[in-house]
This record gives C-alpha cells, sequence and structure tokens, in this order.
C-alpha cells in the first residue's frame, strides 16, 4: 500500500502494535490516514501530523519486530500495564507539583539537544538501558509522582509500564509525546527547553512556541549556543556533535583534534 501510495517513511509491526513515521503529499498521507482507519485493527490509531517541504526520508522500510520499542522485555505488555495518560495542559499542570519527577524517556543525545525544564534525563544509549537504569535510581524515586515523556508517546508506552511494575503506583506518561504537547493550542510546549530531537533527515524540530523558548544546547569546540548536530568526519567515530557554523568552517566535522588527525592520516 505504501508503495502504491509513493510514501517513504519507518514502520515498525509487532504484536504489541504498530508504530511508525511516514512522509509524502498531502493527498497520499491522506489516503493513508483514510486506509488505516478502514481497518478494525487500527481504526483507533493516532496520528501526528507534521507539515514539512517534500520528503524527509530517503526511503521506506517496513520491519517486523519483536518488540516495537526494544526494552528487552517481551513480557511486559502495555495494553495491560502502563502510566496514566494525561493530555499536554494535564501534564504541564503535573509538572508544577512540589512531589513530581518528570523523566525523559529517551536517549542521551535526544536530551543533550532539547527537554522539559528540570526534567531528569538518564544518560543512557540505548532504550533497552532503561530497566538497570531504574534498578540503581529505584531508591531516589520512591514516594515521588513520576512523569514520563518522549517523543510520541510509543516509548513511554512500555517505560510507564516498567515504572509500575517496579512498585511506583502514581506514574502518568504525557499522552502524544513532545510533538503532541508541541502542537497542543493550550501548552503551545511552554517549558519544553531547545529542540525536539527526530529520526528523519530534519534531526530536529522546534517544539516551543512560547517567550520561554531557549536553546540549551553548545557547540563542542566554542561553547556558543547551538543546537546543529553533526555527525564527526572521521568515519570509525560518526558520533553525533554539536558545531556551529563557524567552527565547522574552520575546524571541520570532526568531534576532536584526534578525530580530525586521524582522518588525515587516514587520507594521506
Amino acid at each position: 500500500m505504501c508503495e502504491s501510495l509513493e510514501l517513504n517513511g519507518r514502520i515498525l509491526i509487532g504484536k504489541e502494535g504498530i508504530n511508525g513515521t511516514v512522509s509524502g503529499t498531502v493527498e497520499q498521507t491522506n489516503r493513508y490516514i483514510e486506509a488505516m482507519n478502514s481497518d478494525p485493527k487500527t481504526s483507533e490509531m493516532d496520528f501526528k501530523i507534521d507539515p514539512c517541504d517534500g520528503h524527509v526520508f530517503p526511503k521506506l522500510s517496513i520491519k517486523i519486530r519483536d518488540e516495537i520499542v526494544t526494552l528487552g522485555r517481551e513480557d511486559l505488555n502495555p495494553n495491560e500495564i502502563t502510566g496514566n495518560r494525561l493530555s499536554p495542559r494535564e501534564f504541564f499542570e503535573a509538572m508544577q507539583e512540589e512531589n513530581a519527577i518528570v523523566i525523559d524517556g529517551r536517549n542521551n543525545y535526544e536530551s543533550d539537544i532539547g527537554r522539559f525544564k528540570g526534567a531528569v534525563c538518564p544518560d543512557v544509549e540505548n532504550f533497552r538501558d532503561f530497566p538497570d537504569w531504574l534498578a540503581e535510581h529505584t531508591e531516589s524515586l520512591k514516594g515521588k509522582k513520576i512523569l514520563t515523556y518522549c517523543t510520541g508517546g510509543i516509548r513511554c508506552e512500555k517505560l510507564s509500564g516498567l515504572i509500575r511494575e517496579s512498585g511506583f503506583d502514581d506514574v502518568a506518561q504525557l499522552d502524544g509525546g513532545i510533538i503532541n504537547y508541541s502542537h497542543d493550542p493550550e501548552t503551545q510546549g511552554r517549558d519544553f527547553e531547545g529542540l525536539c530531537y527526530v529520526f528523519d533527515e530534519r534531526v530536529a524540530v522546534e517544539v516551543n512556541h512560547t517567550d520561554t523558548r531557549e536553546i540549551v544546547s553548545t557547540c563542542k569546540h566554542c561553547g556558543e549556543k547551538c543546537a546543529r548536530y553533526r555527525n564527526c568526519g572521521w568515519p570509525k567515530c560518526n558520533a553525533q556533535t554539536f558545531i556551529c557554523e563557524a567552527c565547522e568552517k574552520s575546524f571541520g566535522k570532526f568531534c576532536s583534534v584526534e578525530c580530525r588527525e586521524n582522518q588525515a592520516a587516514a587520507s594521506d
């Protein structure tokens, strides 16, 4: 169906459900939405629409997975145990509560470019690292109201369930994630600092459309505020690094002097 509609994107299918992002013209994506809505298995699916000029994916990829988001817990069914879903306004109000702790449910390179004000951002490189992180921090979270958020709300379906399974009762998640929070006419992304990392050619998108908007990431080399993610120019490193335009011109797309020298040596 996606090929016939000339859609690009990434879609994951598993026993837990379906999750993905596709790009195409308004007509093409509307036909995709209509097709999904007409199937009883997917008729209650939520759609988040971000207007953009042109495709944001180079190709179409559809894969079958044991877990839609890999937590390493196939037995943890988000249809059976998950946190309470809060609307953007409810989430904003809950964040103001004195006993609330907001946990970023994404990887560290995502929270580095943007996160909610005051959020706890676990230093994890992969979503499957969260069970170990939670086990290490269980004591410090006891007695707190726990709020979780992620890009589109999918990872939180499982993360909030993991937290509840670990003995916490007051657990809630931002329904629809950061994207939904950004589009909400009441919250308008308020108190989200920086940009939202996305897994397509845009790299990051605006979230906060209020007077609380600010850039929180800084250039690796000069320290100036910067939200330009670049992959290190030494292929064996390829680490994502914040590099401003001026430093990229003078230093290149390298995260360190060592990587620049390694690339220079490899080119000789």
